[in-house]
């Protein structure tokens, strides 16, 4: 048969499908039509396609947010796995200890998950957090006004917003001043 040429099971195979689409059509509309109102069966169909394009937006935009998080949940856990080698790199650097070829290789790590967004936080003199600090010592002092962060044993790390580490310090809290009666 010619390309052309329609045949006779190609006109069944149209009528058919005609007939289906008239189905669901007739089907759709008698979904959305409520009793005693007639619609419109584009503005039904309309509505459906509106309908699924938003779900189809708002699947696309859930799935590059678990991406997103997923990628940044790997790269937190291998910062994790880095961070007793930053502390030793800077215990051997506090001692003098790291000299030659071995300072380069430790200003390249550095360097590195500076880059990547892993960041140092917790200094002397710096207001305790217990969100972000974990007290390990603790002392009085007049010296303070309020619990303060006065020795840090261990730097606490983050990654983005995220706690990696939390500061390890010793904390001192305001003296209490006895209450005069």
């Amino acid at each position: 048969m010619p390309s052309g040429d329609i045949g006779v099971n190609d006109m069944n195979t149209e009528s058919e499908t005609s007939m289906e689409s008239n189905e669901t059509l007739e089907e759709i509309t008698d979904v959305v039509a409520e009793p005693g109102q007639e619609t419109d069966p584009v503005s039904a169909l309309t509505a459906d396609l509106q309908r699924v394009q938003a779900e189809y937006a708002n699947y696309k935009k859930r799935v590059e947010r678990d991406r997103s998080l997923a990628h940044e949940l790997a790269v937190s856990s291998v910062l994790i796995e880095l961070l007793p080698v930053l502390d030793d790199i800077e215990r051997a650097e506090s001692h003098g200890e790291l000299t030659g070829g071995f300072k380069a290789v430790a200003d390249h790590i550095a360097s590195a998950t500076e880059r990547i967004g892993l960041s140092k936080y917790g200094t002397e003199g710096d207001a305790f957090d217990p969100q972000i600090h974990e007290a390990l010592l603790h002392d009085t002092s007049a010296d303070v006004t309020t619990s303060t962060a006065t020795k840090i044993l261990q730097p606490g790390y983050k990654f983005k917003d995220r706690i990696l580490r939390p500061a390890r310090v010793g904390v001192t809290d305001p003296q209490e001043t006895p209450v005069s009666e």
